[in-house]
């Protein structure tokens, strides 16, 4: 039980790290001199000191929206697949919990957006939503789909079965709920070609414009719930589709899921840099092939044997 929470905490330390390692890479990229990987430390600490600002327009849920947008994503850190052999793990939470947990998080996130009555906020609230109604349905498919070829509905067990014994005989379904994961990976979090993390341009914004009244605390405890969202998905994507490392000892075994993390990470800035930012009515296209791979992976599955 001791390493069950020790994993967990060692993932959320992680969190900003791999936010900055993605601004970082994507720096590299472009010739110019990165930031530190511990920049999201220092921008904490940073808005920790800094005032909280509310407008005079904003109810209570802005006090409250925060602490209930980080609470379900620090719930789901607790179901996801074990990181190393012989850590506890909770066994029978399946995708409807996960999505719905998130989607809970990600709802708070629009009634904050909501709440502060300006127009940015609005705008990225009713984006959000347009959104999330095209990621739910996919990430609900994929995950089951996966489970289904685990052997078991419970998130948790999924991974471990899969780390014991990987079904080759189902690869083409394996690879298409890959690909369909991964997409929602870029969408839910924010990334490019979805979304951009680091514009202003009101003609762009999503996620942003829904915090973009917010400083101090608040705003703080926003950045952290998205760095830990990223953990989320990245853990997941790490040990359902590449479910290696867990028979090694615990140091070892988590040293590898760290570099998986940071795998994904990598792939996401390589992605960024050669992709340019979709239009937001062309958004649901790639969506749309999302939740395409999703019911391929559970075609193929049941047509190449159960």
């Amino acid at each position: 039980m001791i390493l069950y929470f020790l994993t967990i905490f060692l993932l959320i330390l992680i969190a900003p790290i791999l936010l900055s390692y993605i601004k970082a890479t994507k720096m590299l990229l472009l010739f110019k001199r990165p930031i530190s990987l511990f920049q999201g430390y220092r921008d904490f600490s940073k808005l920790l000191h800094k005032e909280t600002i509310i407008s005079p327009e904003s109810s209570a849920i802005t006090n409250y929206a925060p602490f209930l947008v980080l609470s379900p994503l620090l719930v789901v850190m607790f179901f996801l697949p074990p990181v190393v052999h012989g850590s506890y793990y909770v066994s029978f939470v399946d995708a409807f919990t996960i999505t719905g947990l998130i989607s809970l998080s990600t709802f708070f996130l629009m009634l904050l957006g909501l709440d502060g009555a300006s127009a940015f906020g609005g705008m990225g609230s009713s984006r959000e939503a347009f959104i999330s109604a095209l990621v739910e349905p996919a990430m609900v498919l994929t995950i089951f789909s996966v489970s289904l070829m685990a052997g078991n509905l419970g998130v948790g067990q999924a991974g471990v079965n899969l780390a014991e014994h990987f079904p080759k005989e189902h690869m083409a379904s394996f690879l298409f709920a890959g690909i369909s994961f991964f997409i929602l990976l870029i969408a839910e979090n924010g990334r490019i070609p979805v979304d951009n993390p680091e514009t202003h341009l009101e003609l762009t914004m999503v996620h942003e414009a829904m915090i973009l009244d917010l400083t101090g605390v608040y705003l703080a405890i926003i950045e952290t719930a998205a760095s830990i969202k990223f953990v989320i998905f990245a853990s997941l994507f790490a040990s359902l589709f590449m479910p290696f490392g867990l028979e090694f000892a615990a140091p070892i075994a988590f040293l590898i899921f760290i570099v998986k993390l940071f795998f994904i990470a990598s792939l996401v800035a390589l992605l960024e840099v050669n992709t340019a930012k979709l239009r937001l009515f062309k958004i649901p296209n790639l969506l749309g092939l999302s939740i395409v791979f999703a019911f391929l992976s559970l075609i193929t599955f049941y047509v190449l044997g159960a």
